[in-house]
């Protein structure tokens, strides 16, 4: 039991990290009396303007998240982006804070290297082959060993901001440097890994809870430059690699632990399932569940960190996610088109409310439920280009 928001009883929830994901857990934990407060690298993101309180400051730096984790006392530490001081949220957990699912999710997900040694070599998952290199002479070597094409990658980056495909020598440097460029933490380390012929790739959100590990129906989803541009539910797989993919999501949670959502990146070929990445909080192609599920990625992630049971996770209907992007930087912009995007059936749209576009950048999404998949997609398309940001 506890009180409401803002009363001394209250239950806190702190989000580190407050884009569009974590919004939409700041609203499904008020939902259930909780008092959020919700920190990020800066003023007015998503999850603030639906937050209790927030704060701005350097995700990196553990000495400020410290501060204001012992200022603030919350019940639960959740972190929402990888880019966070995680060696702090260690020190933080053992001193008795809960951290989400647990600091050492944290730490291991937030950089390539620590997942894909766990992953490959303590655990023995299947994956692409892959090396690291620390200069762009590592890499030459690294590309040597591999071939081309393949897959270059920050240690740590989000969106897939940084990750290209290498198709030729003449490619490499051009690689490294966007690599640098988009990496989010002061390592220059990559990791190249050799090109995989898949026949669809798909997020298995997983779901640790007092009930046990339960999953939600696979997400197919189409990257663009390493991020996402739009995803349906149901994914159609074949039974035996339904299982293979479960089985290799239980695997990797269990060793992680800790209560909530797990994202499970995986690449579906004609010789198998292989294991691709993890993100220990919901996921943006999960975004579709909005659409989809009794219960969206959010509402299983806040049940699950709180303690309360997970019942039969039901897809209610087939449905597709399709994203407005932003194709250039500006802090004066307006997104119109809603009306229009409204106007399709069975649809709704989420304006994220970022403060600023940047190329790439995602600012809007939307939702669709049909009676197939290929309907979905069709009118969350339909929707999304319908949308459209007007710089001034």
């Amino acid at each position: 039991m506890y009180g409401s928001p803002l009363s001394p009883n209250a239950r806190k929830l702190l989000l580190l990290g407050s884009g569009e994901l974590g919004k939409e857990v700041a609203i499904e934990a008020q939902r259930l009396g909780v008092e959020i407060i919700a920190v990020d690298r800066y003023d007015h993101a998503p999850a603030m303007q639906v937050a209790h309180r927030s704060y701005v400051t350097d995700m990196l730096d553990g000495t400020a998240i410290r501060r204001i984790i012992e200022e603030e006392k919350p019940d639960v530490i959740v972190p929402e982006i990888e880019a966070i001081a995680t060696e702090t949220l260690l020190e933080l957990e053992k001193e008795g804070h809960r951290v989400i699912p647990t600091a050492r999710a944290a730490r291991l997900t937030m950089d390539r290297e620590g997942i894909r040694r766990l992953a490959a070599e303590t655990l023995g998952l299947p994956t692409a082959p892959y090396q690291f290199a620390d200069s762009l002479d590592e890499l030459r070597q690294a590309t040597a060993v591999l071939g081309f094409p393949c897959v270059i990658k920050p240690i740590m980056s989000s969106s897939g901001k940084g990750q290209s495909v290498c198709r030729s020598e003449a490619d490499i440097e051009g690689c490294w440097n966007y690599a640098m460029e988009g990496g989010r933490a002061k390592k220059q380390r990559i990791i190249v890994e050799g090109f995989i012929t898949f026949e669809s790739e798909i997020t298995l959100l997983t779901v640790r809870s007092v009930s046990g590990t339960s999953f939600c129906a696979p997400i197919g989803h189409i990257q663009k430059d390493g991020d996402y541009i739009e995803s349906w539910q149901p994914h159609v797989m074949t039974m035996q690699h339904i299982e293979e993919a479960e089985e290799i999501a239980r695997t990797i949670t269990d060793e992680l632990g800790g209560y909530g959502l797990y994202g499970v990146e995986l690449f579906i070929t004609k010789d198998g399932v292989l294991f691709s990445e993890v993100s220990p909080r919901p996921h943006d192609t999960g975004m579709v569940t909005m659409a989809t599920q009794d219960l969206t990625e959010f509402a299983l992630h806040v049940r699950a960190i709180l303690g309360y049971p997970i019942p039969t996770i039901r897809l209610l209907s087939p449905g597709a996610s399709y994203t407005l992007k932003a194709d250039r930087d500006s802090s004066s912009f307006r997104i119109g088109g809603l009306d229009e995007a409204l106007s399709v059936p069975n649809t709704q749209v989420r304006v994220f409310g970022k403060p600023e576009t940047k190329v790439g950048r995602r600012m809007a999404v939307a939702l669709s439920s049909a009676a197939d998949v290929e309907q979905a997609r069709q009118q969350a398309r339909q929707a999304a280009e319908s949308l459209f940001i007007e710089y001034r």
